[in-house]
């Protein structure tokens, strides 16, 4: 296959960006995306030139790291996927594939296609956790919590903060993610214990971070690889009210 590329080329946060052209020949339908741009790195290497920073780590679609737009769309043409899941098969032979970082203020540029995701840390910091001491594993049986609940709980925690769901929102909201979080951990009895302090602190945080109002059109939940859906954001609103009005201790 042979396919052009546009990509973000940006040295550093401090320096303007622009969209450069790379024709890439000798790609393998059987390559994954991430194995295509390190292709191209490996012509920009040998031609002396600087090569394309992109963000990476597990390549299974597991730690969202790799995040890309492409093509106008948060990691690529396919629904449920990451990109480093997306395989060059997916593209016809003579494609002109355009590759961008996230695009989001609380997201600032670092170099090419990475971005500082930082901001979701600092959420996490804020209120995504529970802070009781486990000790050892305790018996399974020891808290019963229903199957629904639990369903519900492993639906949000599916989340692996790509940033996708900031990336494709127009406002940039963060509220998928936050409410994914929020929706976990107050489905399970350790997390409920923190409920009103979670939901306020998070929400403050998200505001301080810069990410936009949510606006419910959709776009988080439909670029989400994880299939994440607005019931999660639902979810925050509802905790966030209840912490507000100062409901559930």
């Amino acid at each position: 296959m042979k396919v052009t590329l546009e990509i973000w080329r940006q040295e550093r946060s401090s320096t303007e960006g622009r969209m450069e052209r790379y024709e890439l020949d000798g790609v393998l339908p059987e390559m994954s995306f991430l194995e295509m741009l390190d292709l191209l790195n490996e012509e920009l290497a040998a031609k002396g030139e600087r090569v394309v920073a992109f963000d990476h780590d597990c390549r299974e679609g597991i730690c969202g790291q790799c995040g890309l737009y492409i093509d106008g769309v948060a990691h690529g043409p396919h629904e449920g996927i990451t990109t480093c899941q997306l395989h060059m098969r997916s593209f016809d032979d003579g494609a002109v594939i355009v590759i961008e970082p996230w695009r989001a203020a609380a997201f600032p540029i670092i170099q090419d296609l990475v971005v500082d995701r930082s901001a979701f840390d600092r959420l996490i910091e804020a209120g995504g956790y529970v802070s009781v001491n486990t000790g050892t594993a305790p018996e399974a049986n020891a808290i019963p919590i229903g199957r629904p609940e639990a369903e519900r709980a492993f639906d949000a925690a599916a989340c692996i903060g790509c940033g996708a769901c900031v990336a494709a929102c127009k406002n940039a909201s963060a509220m998928l993610f936050v409410g994914a979080k929020v929706a976990h951990l107050a489905e399970l009895p350790q997390g409920r214990v923190e409920a009103r302090r979670r939901a306020l602190d998070m929400v403050d945080q998200m505001d301080a971070e810069g990410f936009g109002a949510c606006t419910n059109t959709g776009a988080c939940e439909a670029v989400c690889p994880k299939g994440l859906n607005l019931n999660h954001i639902g979810r925050l609103n509802w905790e966030y009210l209840k912490a507000r009005l100062g409901w559930g201790g």
